[in-house]
């Protein structure tokens, strides 16, 4: 693993810190900043303060869960290792699980020349759009809800039944962030299926995070991911980013992004209540 220089992990908290501002404000804890989304959405985390004198404190994520208990978010915690080496024994201390991803930086020379068959980024112009979002989303919930590389039972039928329609608002809300650059989404069709696979870029200033690459359970072991994760990578190169990264939920995932020209430079911390054990 080659151990990122300051400059880039500099970039990347940054970037964690503007992301959220676009839609959310920011609430202090000591040590650490919760973002609380301003209308709907998905929900934010809380992370290190960036600038921080001092690393976060175990009474500073009490206060934070403390927070999101009463406007009743996931008491979800976020940072990058390397540069809060600190936090991860008092985010166990405090109660709190904690995942340690692979983080992964794109070696834009890695990046294979080639366009993936089967693969779109959703057009904010198209009829379809309100139903491709609805989609790509479902894909996502079904892919995620069984972690894992492994194929499985999950298919269309799952996915169809998963589906929520958005009210317009939030079809209007995706259209902008498309718009502003914010956002983009792509998905990977089969012949006379729809979006089997899905996945998101996310950006903030010149850095973008891809997000949210999913395969529905029964589609796996085709490439797709592989294939998302290289189309939402040349369009943040195409559209100017200077950092592309993501974090992989396992090794077994990092592998994937492996072969499309990432490279692991630290580890992603990424905090929940520990489960409790039935007596």
């Amino acid at each position: 693993m080659t151990i990122p220089d300051p400059a880039l992990l500099h970039r990347l908290e940054a970037f964690y810190d503007g992301l959220p501002r676009f839609t959310a404000h920011a609430e202090e804890f000591g040590g650490l900043v919760l973002f609380v989304r301003d209308g709907a959405g998905w929900p934010f985390y809380a992370r290190p303060r960036l600038g921080g004198d001092e690393p976060p404190s175990a009474a500073d994520v009490m206060a934070a869960r403390a927070r999101q208990r009463e406007l009743g978010l996931p008491e979800a915690f976020e940072w990058v290792h390397e540069t809060t080496p600190d936090l991860l024994a008092v985010a166990r201390s405090a109660g709190l699980a904690v995942l340690e991803a692979p983080l992964m930086v794109l070696d834009p020379a890695k990046l294979p020349d080639v366009t993936p068959p089967g693969v779109r980024l959703l057009d904010p112009a198209s009829t379809t759009f309100a139903a491709d979002t609805e989609l790509s989303r479902a894909v996502a919930a079904v892919g995620f809800g069984t972690p894992g590389t492994e194929t499985g039972a999950g298919g269309v039928a799952e996915r169809d039944a998963t589906r929520i329609e958005l009210d317009a608002g939030a079809v209007e809300e995706e259209r902008r962030a498309i718009a502003a650059g914010r956002r983009f989404t792509a998905v990977a069709e089969l012949p006379d299926t729809g979006p089997v696979a899905s996945g998101i870029g996310m950006r903030a200033g010149d850095v973008v995070e891809i997000a949210g690459v999913a395969t529905l359970p029964a589609f796996r072991r085709r490439g797709l991911g592989a294939a998302l994760t290289l189309a939402l990578a040349r369009q943040a190169l195409d559209s100017g980013a200077g950092v592309v990264f993501l974090s992989a939920s396992s090794l077994d995932v990092a592998r994937v992004y492996l072969k499309v020209g990432f490279r692991r430079v630290g580890t992603a911390c990424i905090a929940e209540p520990a489960a409790v054990e039935a007596p």
